[in-house]
């Protein structure tokens, strides 16, 4: 190219279209609680020199973006969220395998990786559980929930919240928990059953334990680890392991595909995977149970030996037809702006 300011604009049209590559800066896209978020990248940057810059997304807000920028990525990792908007990720080639030593992880997260192709590999897990305000119960005279069936009771009417399983990976969790319990049309049938007790659906779901330690509602789905969190800091919260039984997160970290970061970025996953970073999590009191077996289970932690967990099918309900299919049936019949009066 002899012209001099056709070689100028050619660089600059290459330079507004090509993402910089920059060294020393991971993006990650965080699907965990803000202050933990915070708290690894502050751990990771100190350790490595390598900047963080955090994007808080829930877990159907990351998949979306992930696939979004597919080809041109924002993003170099995701960190957290559950496992199966990973794997749909990983099914769609939307994400890389890191090639990371798992060799110190407990089995449920090696199976992550196994389903993954090595694209996503496991570094939490956590029960679902509900959570009721003990204040607000007792104020109204109400009984206690203790299965999936008791949140159909008319008491509650008004008094319950859950997330939008849309936007939420916790939601979409308790949606694939109580098909594989009660079977796909009775489920569907429980779940707009709950409905018409629950006053709002959260985009997030750690929102409805939080509402539920308020007093803003009564009676709350979420993950027994958030619970744990609210219930550690005061507030008036008892957790209910259904007598049905529950479904449990996987919570995943990925490479997304197309990163200018990879190696920073194999740093990132090497890093979250270790002992240290996992031992740090009770420093802002997050309790879930850590994939790496040499990290002691803080006491907080609700033991996952000791609740009723179904056989939960990740490989199924984390396919992108099923996910599709069951989030499409929701909004049919649990979205209250689509279901019809009894």
């Amino acid at each position: 190219m002899n012209n001099p300011h056709l070689a100028l604009l050619a660089a600059l049209l290459f330079w507004l279209i090509s993402p910089p590559v920059l060294a020393n800066q991971l993006n990650i896209i965080c699907s965990n609680d803000p202050e933990w978020c915070k708290l690894m990248a502050q751990s990771f940057e100190k350790d490595t020199g390598i900047a963080v810059e955090m994007h808080q997304r829930s877990s159907g807000e990351a998949l979306a973006q992930v696939r979004s920028e597919s080809g041109n990525p924002s993003m170099d990792v995701w960190w957290g969220g559950t496992s199966d908007p990973h794997l749909i990720a990983a099914a769609e080639g939307l994400t890389q395998p890191s090639g990371a030593d798992t060799s110190a992880l407990l089995g449920w997260a090696i199976n992550m990786v196994e389903m993954s192709g090595g694209s996503a590999i496991g570094i939490h897990a956590g029960a679902l559980g509900i959570a009721y305000n003990t204040d607000v119960l007792a104020k109204n005279k109400l009984p206690a929930p203790a299965c999936w069936r008791d949140l159909v009771n008319p008491v509650y009417s008004g008094l319950i919240q859950l997330a939008n399983p849309n936007s939420s990976g916790t939601a979409y969790t308790q949606l694939a928990t109580l098909v594989q319990i009660f079977g796909e049309n009775d489920a569907f049938y429980l779940l707009a059953e709950i409905g018409w007790n629950v006053s709002f659906y959260t985009s997030s779901g750690s929102a409805p334990s939080k509402a539920a330690a308020r007093g803003d509602t009564a009676i709350s789905v979420g993950f027994m680890h958030d619970m744990a969190k609210l219930i550690k800091a005061g507030y008036p919260l008892e957790i209910v392991s259904p007598c049905e039984g529950t479904g449990y997160e996987i919570g995943g970290v990925s490479i997304i595909d197309g990163t200018h970061n990879f190696e920073a970025s194999r740093r990132w996953v090497d890093y979250v995977l270790s002992k240290e970073a996992q031992a740090l999590a009770p420093q802002v009191d997050m309790f879930n149970v850590p994939s790496n077996a040499n990290v002691p289970l803080p006491p907080e932690s609700p033991a996952l030996e000791s609740i009723k967990l179904i056989d939960y099918d990740f490989f199924t309900y984390g396919a992108s037809e099923t996910r599709a299919r069951l989030l499409t049936r929701w909004d049919t019949e649990v979205d209250p702006f689509n279901r019809t009066e009894r």
